[in-house]
């Protein structure tokens, strides 16, 4: 059964309660288009509803329009309130927040990217909490960053494993030898990862599956046997588009998520609108 959030806006004129009413409708086109209207609409009013809409949501359009209508209101009252989210016992509340900050890109929230959020046991969170890391740290911090994100090389499936190495390809050239040392890792798993996340690194056009198996080469063969197979036998190129799109899809759809999805891409005009 579709969990109902209480909403209670400042605002209490009827056109606020029939928005509030469909962001948690049944339908997920409904609470897309509701999403939408609060964001073109900013009201502080709404930002406990838009919050606690994030953690139970399970639409992915949804959420992301949620996060979208939380970045239209002002940092300095949705920044306390999402940092608070940071510690909740609900793991999507925590994904959802972390994403949400990294939409809202303000720096001062660095300080808030933990190790343990970086290393947290949900794969979801996880990757949450690698991409708003990229987006915020300073820059005489990335070094430490790096250290941190190479602990988690070679967890978790194809996806996940694509989301880091996008998160320590983004953070450029300072990734380079702590790559090549984790490419000597005893470990397998770690050792392919790293080599590979080394090769996108080098050459972001090489996709990701491309990249695992050239680095399962060279940890079998060794770096000359590697190159002269590859040469005689070159492999088929997944471009860093094709990744783009495989990452940030939905594992798998959810009730009205086709919906939800056409309606997501007949309002992004508006969306973009909006925002001007």
């Amino acid at each position: 059964m579709q969990e109902v959030v209480s909403i209670n806006p400042t605002n209490g004129t009827p056109q606020n309660a029939r928005v509030a009413d469909a962001l948690s409708a049944e339908d997920s086109s409904v609470r897309l288009q509701a999403a939408l209207a609060v964001g073109s609409t900013p009201d502080p009013g709404f930002l406990e509803t838009l919050v606690e809409r994030c953690a139970v949501e399970p639409d992915f359009f949804v959420r992301d329009m949620l996060s979208w209508a939380l970045t239209r209101l002002s940092p300095e009252i949705t920044l306390p309130r999402i940092r608070r989210e940071l510690a909740s016992e609900r793991t999507q509340a925590r994904s959802q927040a972390l994403h949400t900050l990294s939409k809202i890109g303000d720096r001062s929230a660095w300080a808030w990217i933990t190790p343990s959020m970086l290393r947290d046991a949900d794969d979801e969170v996880a990757r949450a909490a690698w991409r708003v890391a990229v987006v915020l740290v300073p820059e005489d911090e990335k070094e430490d960053l790096v250290d941190e994100l190479v602990t988690q090389l070679g967890r978790g499936d194809r996806d996940v494993q694509l989301s880091l190495s996008r998160a320590l390809v983004d953070l450029g050239d300072v990734t380079k030898p702590v790559l090549e040392k984790a490419a000597a890792h005893p470990d397998p798993a770690v050792a392919t990862h790293a080599s590979a996340t080394e090769l996108l690194r080098q050459n972001p056009q090489t996709g990701f599956d491309a990249a695992v198996e050239e680095a399962k080469r060279v940890l079998a063969l060794g770096p000359e046997r590697a190159a002269a197979a590859a040469a005689a036998a070159p492999g088929a190129v997944e471009t860093m588009e094709t990744a783009d799109a495989m990452e940030t899809a939905e594992p798998a759809e959810t009730p009205g998520s086709t919906e939800a999805a056409k309606a997501a891409k007949a309002v992004k005009a508006a969306t973009q609108s909006a925002e001007c």
